[in-house]
């Protein structure tokens, strides 16, 4: 997820503006996922049968906000209202992968080297991998904003790839993490003027210059290329492999609201881009909303019936149902890697009234009252 306040919509009913392979499966296996697909109801208000993702999968989730919830002592409570630690919470749920966003020189604390690496530190202590979201900007990176770090403007294509290089190869020695992703949804490049992808020897040659620092400073971790949708990622992983581009993994966000409302087009991408490059396809990014409520009055990413998918409401048994959908084409894919639910953790955590809360509330895993919801047994295997 990049910046999310760049993405808007109007609530009428409120007059505010609100803002935004590696897995194997054998025979037996496939056929008991197909007669439980064939068992699944269409009906939105229906109860899907439970998915269950072969343990080599990605079972992800993005924590990054964690640290900040703690920082006010937001407490989460399991699905029977007991209060639990939200790491703990997600290692019982299946959950073996957190991804962690790190930010090059961050305003505060947040996202900065020193949070992310003791973030890392307990994630591991749960026996969970660490996936490392590079953003190489000192704030969001997305589609729409590749922002280059206010240590690096100005720097020609030498030094700004060497300072590419020399970064990621000193963080991820000291992070250790078991998946990188080399920049964060990087459709339209990094590091913007100079590695747009309209300077497409310039990208390269930044993009390689990070595969490079990651590859000598963690030689076991997993390298992500991150794509944000399917539209346009067939031409952009061809650019990978006309330059001879150095990865592992094919990382995808899929997000309704702005990457399309058909499940079965997201697999038949997925099958697309796992032949085309012949690397393990994951979905790097997804969330759904649990209810077009809100508990705080800052301004939600989603909050219109017509922004979901026909068939699954915005309701905890729709939220729980869009995901078992999902991750069922998935682990469909011959290729097909796994998942990553982005935000969570992210509740309306600073008051009822703050305007400086979440704007993700509704697409946590945990509703108002901080209690989690029926789709954190997503991730059990």
């Amino acid at each position: 997820m990049g910046g999310i306040v760049s993405y808007f919509y109007i609530r009428t009913d409120l007059l505010c503006l609100s803002v935004m392979h590696i897995k194997i499966i054998s025979y037996l296996f496939f056929t008991t996922t197909c007669l439980a697909m064939a068992c699944q109801k269409s009906s939105s208000g229906s109860v899907a049968p439970p998915v269950v993702l072969p343990a080599a999968l990605i079972r992800g989730a993005d924590l990054s906000f964690l640290p900040l919830l703690e920082s006010v002592n937001t407490r989460f409570y399991d699905a029977d209202s007991l209060p639990k630690d939200l790491l703990t919470q997600f290692k019982d749920n299946g959950c073996n992968t957190v991804r962690l966003r790190l930010w090059h020189n961050p305003a505060d604390v947040h996202s900065s080297l020193a949070e992310v690496m003791a973030m890392a530190g307990r994630v591991r202590a749960k026996g969970m991998k660490v996936w490392l979201c590079l953003h190489y900007a000192d704030t969001w990176a997305d589609p729409g904003n590749q922002p280059t770090p206010a240590a690096w403007q100005g720097l020609g294509i030498n030094l700004l790839s060497d300072s590419i290089y020399q970064y990621t190869k000193r963080v991820v020695t000291l992070i250790r993490p078991d998946y990188v992703q080399v920049g964060n949804e990087i459709n339209g490049g990094m590091l913007w003027e100079t590695g747009r992808i309209a300077n497409q020897a310039s990208f390269i040659t930044l993009l390689k210059a990070g595969i490079r620092g990651c590859r000598e400073g963690q030689p076991t971790a997993r390298i992500m290329l991150h794509y944000a949708g399917t539209a346009g990622a067939d031409w952009f992983f061809n650019l990978m492999k006309q330059t001879g581009t150095d990865y592992d993994m094919v990382a995808l966000s899929y997000y309704p609201i702005w990457h399309g409302k058909s499940l079965d087009a997201v697999e038949t991408a997925m099958q697309v881009l796992h032949t085309q490059t012949g690397k393990p396809v994951c979905i790097a990014e997804t969330a759904y909303p649990f209810t077009l409520g809100w508990k705080d009055y800052t301004h939600n990413v989603l909050g219109l019936p017509e922004q979901c998918i026909p068939g699954f409401p915005a309701s905890p048994q729709g939220q729980l149902n869009f995901m078992q959908a999902l991750t069922t084409r998935i682990r469909r894919v011959p290729g097909g890697a796994g998942f990553c639910y982005w935000g969570g953790e992210y509740v309306a955590f600073r008051s009822d009234t703050s305007t400086n809360g979440s704007s993700w509330e509704n697409m946590a895993l945990f509703n108002f009252s901080n209690k989690a919801l029926p789709a954190m047994t997503i991730f059990k295997p």
